[in-house]
C-alpha cells in the first residue's frame, strides 16, 4: 500500500474539500496546511496558507512585490519558509498524517517547501496532499516516486475519492 496519497486536478474540483471531509472523519492527528482563496468584494486577489494548528499567512497577492510570480500574483516565498515548511516538518515529528495542500507552481519556488515535502514521503507517516495537474518537472518526479499514489479528482468521482481515502487511511472498510 502507498504511504502517500496525492490529489490531482483541474482548480475547482474538489480537492481540498476533500482533504477537509476526510480531516473531520478520521480519529487520527494530522498536521501541515491548507491553501485557501483570499478574496475581497467576490474576487479573487491571492492565496493564503493555513496549518492546521490555526497559524496562516499570504502566499501570494496581486500587491504582492515579488521576482516570483504567477500570472497576475506575486508569490510571498517567506510564508513557506517561515509557515509552510516548519508546520510540516512539525507533522512529521508529532503527527498520524502530513497533509500538504498544495505542490504547485507557486509553492514550488520555495527550496525549504521542496525539502519538507521530501523529508515527508521519506518518513513513514501517511501523507495526504494535492498536487498540480499540469507537467512540471519537480512535481512529475514526486507523482512518480514508489510511494506515492495520484489520484484525479473530477466533479463526478469526488464522493468515491472521498471514501477511497477514508478506507486508505483506515477509518473505512475497504
Amino acid at each position: 500500500m502507498k504511504r502517500a496519497y496525492l490529489l490531482s486536478g483541474e482548480p475547482g474540483s474538489g480537492k481540498t474539500t476533500i482533504i477537509k471531509e476526510v480531516l473531520s472523519k478520521v480519529n487520527k492527528s494530522a498536521g501541515g496546511f491548507y491553501t485557501e482563496e483570499i478574496r475581497s468584494q467576490g474576487v479573487r486577489q491571492g492565496f493564503q496558507i493555513i496549518t492546521l494548528d490555526g497559524k496562516s499567512a499570504v502566499l501570494s497577492h496581486t500587491s504582492v512585490r515579488s521576482p516570483h510570480r504567477v500570472g497576475k500574483y506575486g508569490v510571498d516565498t517567506d510564508s513557506m519558509d517561515k509557515v509552510a515548511a516548519p508546520a510540516l516538518r512539525q507533522a512529521i515529528q508529532s503527527k498520524d498524517i502530513i497533509v500538504i495542500d498544495e505542490i504547485g507552481k507557486m509553492e514550488l519556488f520555495s527550496p525549504s517547501f521542496k525539502d519538507a515535502v521530501i523529508e515527508a514521503l521519506q518518513s513513514e507517516k501517511k501523507v495526504l496532499g494535492t498536487i498540480m495537474l499540469a507537467s512540471h518537472p519537480w512535481a512529475d518526479r514526486i507523482k512518480e516516486r514508489p510511494e506515492v499514489e495520484v489520484i484525479e479528482v473530477t466533479r463526478l468521482n469526488r464522493n468515491e475519492v472521498v471514501n477511497q481515502v477514508l478506507a486508505w487511511i483506515g477509518a473505512l472498510s475497504p
